[in-house]
């Protein structure tokens, strides 16, 4: 039985999510002067290029420090993949030496990405803390113990489900989550 693809959330929830998550964050780090805000790529980066918009906007975050990581090749399973991979440009021009990170993913399923995206951060330096920020965690979905810190929505679905988080500058018409049957089996 195959259902069609369902609306989680709309562009005026995940607008209402990312207010929230960026007080949230003030919340707990203040002016950011000892927080940098990691997007994890490829698809954290568009989440979390959202959060620091959003973050400059509404704070005086103005010693946040944003740039970009690329775990592709810190992936347990990145030697199983049959096409060519290639890696995404990492954007981080700042030391992560005692710092707070707070890592940015816009779906977090089995925990693999974040892992290996911890794997890949700490080549850059050593952190005094990591974090997790996701838009939607898949909880029972999960093949690590690693847990998020800030959570926009929860989704309990099945492994046959897939989440996407749709962005309105990729050319949908708005911002959306979508629950669909994955074709693959």
């Amino acid at each position: 039985m195959t259902h069609s693809p369902r609306v989680l959330l709309d562009a005026k929830k995940i607008s209402l999510i990312i207010d929230r998550m960026c007080h949230e964050l003030i919340e707990r780090h203040g002016n950011f002067s000892n927080a940098v805000l990691l997007g994890i790529q490829p698809r954290g980066t568009l989440f979390s290029d959202k959060i620091f918009e959003r973050l400059n906007k509404i704070s005086k975050a103005n010693h946040l420090k944003y740039g970009k990581i690329d775990p592709t090749f810190y992936r347990d399973d990145f030697r199983f993949n049959d096409n060519l991979i290639l890696p995404n440009t990492i954007e981080l021009d700042f030391e992560l030496d005692k710092k707070d990170v707070i890592l940015v993913d816009d779906v977090f399923f089995t925990g693999r990405t974040v892992r290996a995206a911890m794997d890949a951060l700490l080549d850059y330096g050593r952190p005094d803390k990591v974090e997790l920020l996701v838009l939607i965690d898949r909880r029972f979905n999960r093949h690590l113990p690693i847990q998020a810190d800030f959570v926009g929505k929860t989704v309990d679905s099945v492994i046959s489900e897939k989440v996407k988080v749709v962005w309105k500058g990729e050319g949908a018409k708005e911002d959306q989550v979508i629950l669909f049957e994955s074709e693959e089996k």
